[in-house]
C-alpha cells in the first residue's frame, strides 16, 4: 500500500478491525520509509449485475423492486416485513453464487414464485398474476389446481 505522504510502496499492518457494518475491514497502517501512519479501508469488489427483461431492455440488478412486489402481494396478509427481506436476501445471495453478471427477469421472477409458495399461498396468488399476465379466469384457475395439486402432495 503506498504511504500517501512520501509514496513509498511499502508498509505495515499495525491494526485490524471489522468496520461497525461488516462490510469492510478498517486496517491501520505505518509506512516503513516515514514512520508515519494512515489508515485503508478494504472491502470486498461487488460487480454489480444486470438483468435483462422481457422488452428486451437491460437494468441494473436492484434489490428494492423486489421487495416493492413482495410488499404489494402480501398487503394484508400474515407475513412480516423481516420474512420479505429474508426472501430477497436469499434470492440476491442465491444469484451472487451462481456469479453471473447478467439474469433475465424471468429466472427471478420464477425464483421469488418459488419461495412464495412456502411464504404465503394467497400472496403467491397475487404476484403469479402479475408476474405471468393472467389475461382471463381459465388461467388463474389453472395455477390455482396447479397449487392445490402441490399441497396435496406435500401432506
Amino acid at each position: 500500500m503506498r504511504c500517501p505522504y512520501c509514496h513509498h510502496l511499502d508498509s505495515k499492518v499495525v491494526d485490524s478491525r471489522p468496520t461497525e457494518e461488516g462490510a469492510s475491514i478498517r486496517r491501520r497502517r505505518e509506512c516503513i520509509a516515514c514512520g508515519r501512519r494512515f489508515t485503508t479501508y478494504e472491502q470486498i469488489e461487488v460487480t454489480p449485475m444486470t438483468v435483462k427483461k422481457k422488452s428486451g431492455g437491460i437494468d441494473v440488478f436492484d434489490r428494492n423492486k423486489i421487495l416493492k412486489g413482495l410488499i404489494k402481494s402480501c398487503e394484508k396478509r400474515p407475513v412480516t416485513l423481516e420474512s420479505m427481506e429474508a426472501l430477497v436476501d436469499d434470492i440476491e445471495a442465491t444469484l451472487q453464487s451462481k456469479m453471473v453478471k447478467q439474469i433475465t427477469s424471468e429466472e427471478i421472477g420464477e425464483m421469488i414464485l418459488e419461495r412464495l409458495k412456502d411464504l404465503d399461498e394467497v400472496a403467491y396468488v397475487r404476484f403469479a398474476s402479475v408476474y405471468r399476465r393472467f389475461q382471463d379466469i381459465d388461467s388463474f384457475l389453472k395455477e390455482l389446481e396447479e397449487l392445490k395439486a402441490r399441497d396435496e402432495k406435500s401432506r
